[in-house]
């Protein structure tokens, strides 16, 4: 089986956060939530994990957001509940390429 090439979403100008920053990304069905720390943009699934709330909202603190909801904490370079292997959001590697922004979300086989 001939695993399919990544998917690059360019993000447009208006959506990327400036330092200290985040910003709502909607691509086809998915709702993404794009940072900026200190200069690296970081996205994961805006849904969390326990009940599905908007992490694009929480308080930010370096590259820790608190989801609004029931407080949960995630590191956003790993995806990872803080102090915890077992809970994780889905993250995404961002490229900039040209000063263009893309967010590279995994082809359907890698998710699998």
């Amino acid at each position: 089986m001939s695993r399919l090439p990544a998917l690059r979403v360019a993000v447009p100008d208006n959506k990327c956060p400036p330092r200290g920053g985040r910003s709502l990304f909607e691509f086809a069905d998915k709702s993404l939530a794009l940072f900026n720390v200190d200069g690296e943009l970081l996205a994961i699934d805006d849904s969390c994990p326990h009940q599905g709330a908007s992490l694009c909202g929480g308080r930010l603190e370096g590259q820790v957001i608190q989801c609004c909801a029931h407080g949960l904490r995630f590191d956003l370079r790993s995806g990872y509940l803080l102090n915890s292997k077992q809970v994780k959001v889905t993250r995404y590697p961002v490229e900039v390429i040209d000063g263009q922004a893309f967010i590279v979300l995994a082809s359907e086989e890698s998710m699998a």
